[in-house]
């Protein structure tokens, strides 16, 4: 299975790679520079550390090391990981009594899940991976390579903790071995962290401040941000989130009939944490009030989604001859229905598809990848402020692209504002976040910039080069290169 699964996972990358979105670039770039010259970075100009997953940087940029290409790199992990899922959920199925076939049709909705192909070479996939892991050790009571697994879910994300808080806590004399598997985590943990508050200027990525700053995109945050998706890319939006919604109608029924102690209900006793803990991710992440990111619903959907499955699975396999004809036949249809639906979505458009299924960038990657040529011909090593997107500009450009994602210099008034808006403890926390942060950075001056303007609005004084850029999402746009001093 794990071959199988790793040759089916390449195919599905190298068709998913020409819409890779434009934030997975800003991690390639990090990993490519840190594979190529040691340097923890956007940009070669200088160190930033608004890479939210650090353990993300640090493999790709061990893998870009060996094979040269961030790109494949990115592809290599992912397959990495879809095999570790399917393994690892194989391992509890087995162990929870359910069918060989359980694994696979987990695997199988995840991949095709339009938000998470929409998220393929960030750390959604990486962290799933992970999730997997904790669940298997979980359940097999292995507290120290529990706390290894949680210490990993931390350093891809931190905000995953609360995946690994709930799981860790909602089991079964989950105090039993804590000491061990606290002290791995910290063992797996505290050595980057400490790195990064020291050298880099803040444990926690300078993106925690950047994106509670941004908020929200008019009347949509994180909270009410699938309504937002809805009226852009309906099909694609139902497809992502009905997976969760079914799995936490799965979970409600579950909770009703655990009871009984059947042989369905106690299959999913190992799986019983992952819906509480992709609730809890959603509602930290509505408290935050940050913008609706499509990616930052992937864990609370990748959750829910294997509690689908495991219950598809049980009414399927597990439950008496008249519960199946009742109830898990139908269930079954109605998942590989949804695995259908799902993969029509995705071809409606023709293959290759030029966009992700979901998405808020303003033109194609393709299209990024070639201004970003020609840029880097016009430019030469000058630096350019950005236009509003960042990631295959830079990772194509060879030039210097600036904004608050490498701009150290503009961190600093950036924390400020934060702090502005923010309680006693809350300033508290982000002093000793930024306790080793270098103020006195100069904000660096680009020599030129590049402006979006609408079609039909007037052309800024000058321009160097023009494209015009377009995207579901953003709609035309005309993109100018200019001189930052307007000359």
């Amino acid at each position: 299975m794990p071959a199988v699964v790793a040759v089916l996972s390449a195919g599905a990358f190298a068709l998913f790679r020409p819409h890779l979105i434009d934030d997975t670039f800003i991690t390639l770039s990090y990993a490519r520079n840190l594979a190529f010259h040691g340097h923890w970075g956007l940009i070669e100009l200088g160190t930033s550390n608004t890479a939210t997953s650090p353990l993300s940087v640090l493999v790709l940029g061990v893998l870009t090391f060996v094979v040269r290409n961030a790109v494949l790199a990115a592809g290599i992990l992912y397959v990495l990981c879809q095999v570790v899922i399917a393994a690892g959920l194989r391992r509890v199925g087995d162990r929870a009594g359910l069918p060989s076939w359980f694994s696979p049709l987990a695997v199988v909705l995840l991949t095709v899940n339009p938000l998470l192909i929409s998220s393929i070479g960030l750390e959604v996939e990486f962290g799933a991976a992970a999730v997997v892991a904790l669940l298997v050790f979980a359940v097999e009571r292995r507290p120290v390579l529990l706390g290894v697994a949680a210490g990993v879910l931390v350093l891809i994300r931190v905000d995953l903790v609360l995946l690994a808080v709930v799981i860790f806590v909602l089991r079964k004399r989950f105090w039993a071995g804590m000491g061990k598997s606290v002290l791995a985590a910290l063992a797996v943990t505290v050595p980057w962290f400490a790195f990064s508050w020291v050298v880099l200027g803040s444990a926690v990525p300078d993106t925690l401040i950047i994106k509670t700053l941004q908020k929200s995109w008019g009347a949509y945050d994180f909270s009410n941000g699938p309504v937002l998706y809805e009226g852009e890319f309906p099909w694609a939006t139902w497809l992502s989130f009905l997976p969760a919604a079914l799995g936490a109608l799965a979970f409600l029924v579950w909770l009703a009939t655990l009871a009984r102690r059947g042989p369905a209900s106690a299959a999913l006793l190992p799986f019983g944490a992952l819906v509480p803990a992709g609730v809890v991710h959603y509602l930290a992440y509505s408290r935050l009030h940050v913008p609706p990111y499509h990616w930052y619903y992937g864990p609370s959907i990748v959750v829910t989604t294997i509690f689908l499955a495991a219950a598809v699975a049980a009414l399927a396999g597990r439950a008496p001859v008249l519960a199946r004809r009742a109830g898990g036949i139908p269930v079954a249809l109605a998942a590989a229905a949804l695995v259908v639906a799902s993969v029509g979505n995705y071809v409606s458009t023709g293959l290759p598809r030029a966009f992700a299924p979901l998405m808020s960038n303003h033109t194609t990657t393709a299209q990024y990848e070639q201004i970003g040529a020609e840029l880097g011909r016009l430019v030469g090593s000058g630096t350019v402020r950005s236009g509003g997107e960042i990631g295959v500009l830079a990772y194509s450009c060879g030039c210097s692209i600036v904004d608050l994602f490498d701009d150290r210099g503009a961190v600093g008034p950036a924390i400020e504002q934060r702090k502005a808006v923010t309680g006693e403890l809350g300033k508290k926390l982000i002093d000793l976040n930024f306790e080793y942060f270098d103020y006195g950075v100069p904000s660096i001056k680009p020599e030129f910039a590049l402006a979006p303007t609408r079609v039909g609005q007037p052309a800024p004084p000058n321009p160097l080069a023009h494209w015009r850029i377009a995207s579901p999402w953003a709609g035309v746009q005309e993109l100018y290169l200019v001189r930052a001093d307007g000359a």
